[in-house]
């Protein structure tokens, strides 16, 4: 179970050689999906290079985070410009499965 007192997520990019990784790391609900989709929307706007969200420090999304990622993906969609979630923990993956977002998103086990 998640407790309401979680750590503040802190939100790490990266401009590698033409790719650009995003790496939240904490929970991401409600609370926090805000931060996620402002960093998102400013660092998705610009630039053509592929995204890679590495979610391998993310225990738990709710669906407000699922629905930042999803925007995110609709967005990098009109530019054009490739998205990838990366390394998913066990309980964010299934989470995407149910959803059946698994098949909407490009979902890999590591960064590179």
């Amino acid at each position: 179970m998640h407790s309401k007192d979680h750590a503040p997520l802190t939100i790490d990019i990266e401009q590698r050689e033409e790719m650009l990784v995003i790496r939240p790391s904490g929970e991401i609900d409600l609370a926090s999906s805000p931060q996620l989709r402002a960093v998102l929307q400013s660092n998705l706007a610009t630039g053509s290079d592929p995204v890679v969200i590495d979610l391998g420090g993310v225990p738990y999304m709710d669906s407000s985070g699922v629905a930042t990622l999803v925007e995110a993906l609709q967005t990098c969609r009109r530019i054009p410009r490739d998205l990838t979630l990366a390394r998913l923990t066990d309980r964010v993956a299934s989470i995407f499965k149910i959803s059946k977002l698994d098949a909407v998103f490009t979902v890999t086990e590591d960064v590179a």
